[in-house]
This record gives C-alpha cells, structure tokens and sequence, in this order.
C-alpha cells in the first residue's frame, strides 16, 4: 500500500518513513524561503509532529503536496513572527551555466535580487528550479491556480534576471514557453 493511504490512518513507522522520504526535501525548501537552515529543521520538525497529530485530516491523496503545504504555511508563520524577509537559495536564470557563479561578488549580486522578492515568489522559484515540481503540484500547496502560478513565475523571473542585469551580468532570460534547440518543440521553461 503506498505511503500516503498508511500515513493517514497509521503510526510511527509511517511517520519515520515520511520524514526518510521528505525530510531533506522540506528542509531545503524551508531554507530557501527562511534565509535560515537552522529555523528551516525548527520548520521541517513542526511540519512532521502537525501532519502526525493531524493525519486523520489528511485524505490519503497527495502526502508530499500536503506536507508541503504545511511548511509553506509555516514558512511564512515565522517569517510574519520575525518580520524578516530573506532567502538561502541561489540558482542560475539562464539557460547555461555561466562562469560568474564563482565570484562572490556575483553571488551576492543573485542574493539581492532574491532578497528583492516576496516569500510566496521565492517559495514558488525554489518549487519550479530546485524541487522540480510542476504547476498542479505546487497550485495544492500554494492554493493558487496553476495558470496564476505560471504567469507570477514568468515575471519572476523576470524580475530577477531585471535585477542582475542591473547589476552589470549578462543574464540570459527565457521565456515561459522557449524553443527546445533540437526539434523547435515548445516547452514550458
């Protein structure tokens, strides 16, 4: 029986499961909206013990959609409580890799034009590049529909790469719907 029809009605060897299979995914998407590894395990280990005493609530459908939720929830708790607006998450806008990611000054550069945004956009930056989730995914963990989400991440992006520019780096921006170079198939950037 897969994972999510026993963690709603079962104990802790389901609860050990869930956070051997999730546990280091939330901590770094906690991370990259918290600016804070340390509040992100403080994050991840509230997520696990709310999911357990709540796992009656829990409809057997999705797990890893609901436990993301709940760190997005909880994310921005903290953030609300601390009033902080910062970001642990570096990624690469354009298409190759780029020769500047080695100097620190750049990375600071690509920090600020991350701190320049909202939790929910860095939130949704780290689910589309790091975790790789698609736009339903995260639509059920942000409560967002999935034709919102892709056009907010189209303009943040945007707006990072507007930034970065700014700031004197040749950043390649593509489009939400690029031309894949072997075959001129659309894809969904």
């Amino acid at each position: 029986m897969e994972l999510a029809l026993r963690f709603a009605t079962g104990g802790e060897a389901e609860l050990e499961e869930a956070i051997a299979l999730y546990g280091e995914k939330l901590v770094r998407y906690a991370a990259s909206v918290l600016y804070s590894h340390q509040d992100a395990e403080d994050v991840v280990q509230d997520v696990f013990l709310y999911a357990y005493r709540n796992r009656h609530r829990f409809d057997g459908k999705n797990l890893q959609a609901w436990l993301y939720k709940i760190a997005y929830n909880d994310c921005l708790d903290k953030l609300k409580s601390k009033k902080r607006r910062k970001i642990f998450f570096l990624f690469d806008i354009s298409e190759e890799p780029t020769t500047y990611m080695d100097d620190i000054e750049s990375i600071s550069e690509i920090d600020e034009a991350l701190h320049r945004l909202k939790p929910n956009e860095r939130a949704l930056l780290y689910g589309r590049i790091v975790d790789g989730q698609n736009y339903d995914e995260l639509s059920r963990i942000m409560g967002v529909s999935p034709s919102t989400l892709r056009k907010q991440y189209e303009r943040i992006k945007k707006k990072a790469a507007r930034h970065l520019n700014d700031c004197g780096y040749g950043v390649k921006y593509e489009p939400l719907y690029a031309i894949n170079s072997k075959g001129g198939q659309f894809y969904d950037a």
